[in-house]
């Protein structure tokens, strides 16, 4: 046990003072943060030059009834062709010029916007979304319906998800919310086992190529070996996830304090109000019914509905246990192989169940009960990437229980299985390993 310690050691300080290790868990933060940063510092940016459009509406419907936005300002021009507007376009301060057919209401594209650079998206949003409202109130009044009448009518509904406790509690809760953590959750663990699966093999065959293995299976089994080698390179992966999590909440903090003050000292919901109604007067907002209200409320009661603790927990189980069972595949692997461009033959049915787990985790999502959700988050070669879905929505204790029992079986198997592969295979040089070589491996007594 001491000699597989000091393999751990040794692997995990190697890598961790690596430049690339270095790198990565300095820029995975910024990156991740960024993420977050993004929008909020996108949403803060307005265009404020003001755009000033001459409209020429020949067909009399739209004169005065174009609303101004906030930088958008129009001026009805009806004393002018297009001719003389245009040839007066360069030394005026028009942004562009609308010009409106007769044929507007029954031909959609009888509108033409001028303009000397591209028009921008928002203007020509707020132009056709104007002149549709503008046409529908038209129709309306010449069938004699009342608009307000036709706005009174409408009705919006909106579904709140209660769950049901053993106890009998009636408890918050979002589908939408568990659909985002357990997918997030599912495709950082496959992202982690690819990666990181992938540095075990390489670290096998940089080893095996320099041999420098034959200096170090000298005073250790190539067992020991291989365990400390996979719980040395698993220890560095969760070292950089902790620091990956530690640094990108400093990061948007630090942004946050620094530039969006704002956020800090408003309510949540607040927050998340005023973004949603940022083009309507506040007043508009301030007046809600109270039921909509309500409906914000709910959205943050079923975020703390969500047991973080037990999902945090799972993570961590479920990206360790799948990955020292891969990881265990990619050392035999690495060991079979002289150089990585022999890995592919034996790549193939290590990849194809992962690949599978993505899939099945897409189904899992909107059918977490379903039976083939429920078999593959059994099965252990899938489990960590499927059960990881399922977890959000409420999984039986029982049937954690059993993927959890299971995918330890199996990894200890499979450890045994790639320990007598990789004990034969580190030491081998020059020969070209199939599967029935493989297969004879496995069953030498030693």
């Amino acid at each position: 046990m001491n000699k597989i310690n000091l393999i751990i050691s040794r692997e995990y300080l190697t890598r961790v003072k690596k430049k690339s290790f270095i790198i990565l868990t300095i820029l995975g933060p910024v990156l991740f943060a960024a993420l977050f940063i993004g929008p909020a510092w996108i949403a803060s940016i307005e265009d404020t030059e003001m755009k000033n459009i001459a409209v020429l509406d020949s067909s009399g419907i739209f004169i005065n009834k174009l609303p101004d936005a906030d930088y958008i300002k129009f001026e009805y021009i009806a004393d002018k062709s297009l001719n003389d507007v245009k040839k007066e376009f360069p030394e005026s301060d028009y942004y562009a010029v609308l010009q409106i057919l007769p044929s507007i209401p029954y031909e959609p594209s009888a509108v033409h916007l001028y303009s000397k650079k591209k028009a921008s998206f928002s203007v020509k949003s707020h132009i056709a979304s104007s002149m549709e409202k503008e046409l529908k109130n038209k129709k309306l009044r010449s069938h004699g319906i009342d608009e307000a009448v036709l706005e009174s009518i409408k009705s919006d509904v909106s579904i709140r998800t209660i769950q049901w406790t053993d106890d009998g509690e009636a408890k918050e809760s979002s589908t939408e919310i568990a659909m985002a953590v357990g997918y997030a959750g599912g495709f950082m663990i496959y992202i982690f086992i690819f990666m990181f699966g992938a540095q075990v093999m390489r670290g096998v065959i940089e080893e095996k190529s320099s041999r420098i293995v034959e200096i170090i299976v000298s005073s250790a089994k190539p067992f020991q070996l291989m365990m400390g080698k996979i719980v040395g390179i698993a220890l560095v992966g969760l070292t950089q996830f902790l620091l990956w999590i530690i640094l990108t909440f400093l990061i948007v903090s630090g942004v946050k304090t620094a530039f969006f003050p704002e956020l800090g000292t408003k309510n949540a919901q607040e927050v998340v109000v005023q973004d949603m109604f940022e083009d309507q007067d506040i007043k508009q907002v301030e007046n809600m019914q109270p039921q909509n209200m309500d409906q914000f409320s709910g959205i943050f009661n079923s975020i703390k509905s969500i047991d973080f603790g037990v999902i945090i927990g799972s993570f961590i189980f479920f990206f360790l246990g799948g990955y020292l069972l891969y990881g265990s595949l990619f050392a035999a692997v690495g060991s079979a192989v002289d150089n990585e461009a022999d890995t592919q033959q034996f790549m193939f049915p290590i990849t194809i169940p992962l690949i599978l787990g993505i899939f099945v985790m897409i189904n899992a999502i909107n059918t977490p009960d379903s039976p083939i959700a429920f078999w593959f988050s059994i099965i252990p070669f899938t489990s960590p990437i499927v059960m990881m879905v399922r977890i959000p929505f409420g999984v039986p204790y029982w049937e954690l229980a059993l993927s959890m029992g299971l995918l330890i079986l199996t990894f200890l198997a499979t450890t045994w299985m790639a320990g007598r592969i990789y004990r034969t295979g580190i030491l081998m040089y020059g020969k070209k390993v199939n599967y029935k070589e493989l297969w004879k491996w496995i069953r030498y007594k030693f």
